[in-house]
């Protein structure tokens, strides 16, 4: 049969035959794809004309489309459903990318032409962005090395990304084995009917003889510990939480450590200080030491919230505070001071309701864009679900895909991926996708979600708009394709109209009676938007603070003990590991050891400036009207890296962003630092 990724699809938007594909034919395309790349930079570096933006740097751009779709659909394809298949695959298939990377960054002619290209100027607009930002890529990639540092870069660059695969398939291993198994329901007290069923078809699902199965999610806090009463079946689910990674056969902190000394030589012999300065580089962020210090100020008055939550907390469970009891007496403080139960309010978030009437609703009238579900397209897993997306006008916007149950093939957390890439030099659609890991429901009973998980629709879906509405030329520079530090920056500002209570009163209604939420509910749920905040705030600045203390290695420099230097870099920012744990430890950091945030993991807090303001402008603009909607859409949607995003971001909001409405937001406006 012939493969189908080595011509264009003939499905609608070129959507991939995923039902067709074989693990054998992604990695057989990426060969082919290579070598017609290879041809087509020969055909460029070989040429005796002189260099042009035309026949260099688009040409350059243009090249190796075979390569990008086969890419594209193996990257949705891996942390979706990695079977055991796909993920030997995978290891096949980043090690003959990180050597194509090496062989194109690395190639003198093709630099030496793009160079030409930049030093003859006269380029302006989405050209003149597309010659700097390929030319900064090379350069950042080794281009100006010589010939013996270029072979130890390949070796690096090699031996990190098998190290990345190994880490990212011992961490998904080690995941599903340890999952919590309980023999008796009555540990499980506190969680629904429905939960304990789901709990009772994962121990089958997983092998058990009976009893209850509770898998993880990939952050630190797992949803279950906020509702469990028994205090043991908490510690334990905590335990194998933090645990991840440490011991046994899935270790995975020495692969951590062995990345971060590999990537710290590299950055040394790039002519870089460390790793995060090779990262920051490209950031919009103006320095390493600007970031460190916006965090450093951040820290204390977070630390402290946390403290006084603490005190609360410690309070009403008449004792002093494990770390496994945080997220149950919190619980608590909830119901019992601000009268809101995030549990017993499940039943009023329906996957489906919230997703047609609240995600999609959202999107409808702010930008006029309409979805109709369907159901001719392949796709690679049975819970994989596909919309097509109308503009206001009626055109055909593109496609988008929602995969939201949790499965033991697909990686934790959740995150947006796309397929094609609205991009008029291929004159292609945009195809996009949403992963959650929302527990599976039992057979027949409807999927129910907590406040956080309904914050992480609308903020997937974020994302997913900003690659629906890309409208640039070159595909490096469309949709998503911008700085780290800015990429969450939408997705950030879709999270505000999760409480729009035009949407709510749609889309949080009872799954049985169809009734709206109590009254005064929404009411009560502000009131307690602060409660929480410092912890929240807490374990995610521990997490950035790890993720930088991992890539502000020295060449050369060695950590030692991967625990001991968590912990150090830990205590030495201000944070207290013992009381609080990162988000992410070290163990289970997939966003830095396999996931692409290395030295990136700041740009969640530093987007969250952008997004604070944003959300204050629409406050002072009438809110979500379709005119503040477009504005948003063509201003910073559409833009992607078409041009400086905080160029666009400027122009949209007519001034810099202020620090002031996330300090605001946070609850560390009035808190002693």
């Amino acid at each position: 049969m012939t493969n189908p990724l080595l011509t264009p699809s003939p499905l609608p938007f070129e959507m991939p035959a995923f039902d067709t594909l074989t693990a054998q034919d992604y990695v057989d395309a990426v060969r082919q794809g290579i070598a017609e790349q290879l041809a087509a930079i020969e055909a460029i570096t070989s040429s005796t004309e002189e260099p042009t933006f035309a026949n260099t740097t688009e040409a350059f751009e243009a090249s190796g489309e075979t390569l990008r779709r086969a890419i594209m659909a193996f990257s949705n394809v891996k942390p979706s459903h990695g079977t055991p298949d796909i993920l030997a695959a995978d290891g096949q298939i980043q090690a003959l990318m990180t050597e194509h990377a090496d062989t194109v960054h690395l190639d003198a002619g093709l630099n030496a032409r793009l160079e030409a290209v930049a030093s003859a100027g006269g380029l302006d607009g989405e050209r003149a962005r597309l010659s700097e930002e390929t030319l900064k890529a090379f350069r950042r990639a080794g281009a100006g090395l010589g010939t013996q540092d270029k072979a130890r870069l390949r070796e690096l660059n090699s031996e990190i990304s098998a190290l990345s695969t190994r880490y990212s398939t011992a961490l998904l291993a080690g995941m599903n084995d340890a999952a919590v198994h309980f023999v008796d329901a009555a540990d499980l007290a506190g969680l629904s009917e429905a939960e304990i069923a789901s709990a009772a078809r994962a121990a089958t699902q997983a092998g058990h003889d009976g009893g209850y199965l509770l898998t993880l999610v990939l952050p630190t806090h797992q949803p279950a510990l906020a509702r469990l009463e028994n205090a043991d079946s908490r510690r334990r689910l905590f335990e194998a939480s933090t645990g991840r990674g440490q011991d046994g056969p899935h270790r995975t902190l020495d692969l951590a450590a062995s990345m971060a000394r590999l990537r710290a030589e590299r950055a040394g012999l790039l002519g870089y200080p460390n790793h995060a300065a090779v990262v920051l580089e490209a950031q919009t962020a103006p320095s390493l030491h600007a970031v460190r210090e916006r965090l450093a100020a951040l820290v204390p008055p977070a630390v402290a919230n946390a403290a006084t939550e603490d005190a609360v907390m410690a309070e009403v469970a008449g004792q002093a505070i494990q770390p496994w009891d945080r997220a149950y007496f919190s619980a608590r403080v909830q119901r019992e001071r601000y009268a809101v139960d995030a549990a017993a309010l499940k039943p009023w978030f329906e996957l489906d309701r919230v997703i047609h009437e609240g995600v999609f609703a959202a999107a409808t009238r702010l930008y006029g864009i309409s979805f109709t579900e369907r159901h001719d397209l392949p796709l690679y897993h049975p819970d994989a679900r596909i919309w097509e997306v109308t503009d206001a006008d009626g055109s055909t916007r593109g496609l988008f895909l929602g995969d939201y149950f949790a499965r033991p093939t697909k990686a934790g957390g959740a995150w947006m991926n796309s397929i094609r890439v609205g991009a008029s030099l291929f004159g292609e659609l945009p195809v996009v996708t949403n992963n959650l890991n929302i527990p599976a429901p039992a057979e027949g009973e409807p999927a129910l979600l907590t406040l956080d998980e309904v914050r992480t629709l609308f903020h997937e879906f974020g994302h997913a708009l900003h690659g629906l509405f890309a409208d640039g030329i070159y595909p490096s520079l469309s949709g998503t394709a911008v700085p780290r530090d800015f990429v969450e920056y939408p997705s950030q500002v879709n999270e505000m109209w999760q409480f729009d209570e035009e949407l709510v009163s749609s889309y949080a209604r009872h799954v049985e009676t169809g009734e709206a939420l109590p009254d005064g509910a929404l009411d009560r749920i502000h009131a307690a938007a602060l409660w929480g905040e410092g912890f929240g705030t807490t374990e995610y600045l521990a997490a950035a603070v790890l993720d930088l203390g991992w890539h502000s290695l020295a060449p050369g420099e060695d950590p030692g003990d991967p625990l001991a230097f968590e912990e150090r870099v830990l205590r030495e920012a201000g944070f207290n590991p013992d009381v609080i744990a990162p988000r992410y430890r070290s163990g289970y950091f997939k966003h830095i050891f396999d996931g692409g945030y290395s030295a990136g993991y700041y740009s969640y807090i530093w987007s969250e400036v952008l997004d604070a303001d944003t959300v204050e402008w629409f406050a002072e603009n009438g809110g979500g009207t379709r005119a503040n909607g477009n504005r948003f859409r063509a201003g910073l949607l559409a833009r992607g890296n078409t041009r400086d995003p905080l160029e666009s971001y400027e122009d949209f909001r007519g001034r810099p962003a202020r620090l002031e409405p996330l300090l605001v937001r946070r609850g560390l406006d009035g808190v002693s630092r």
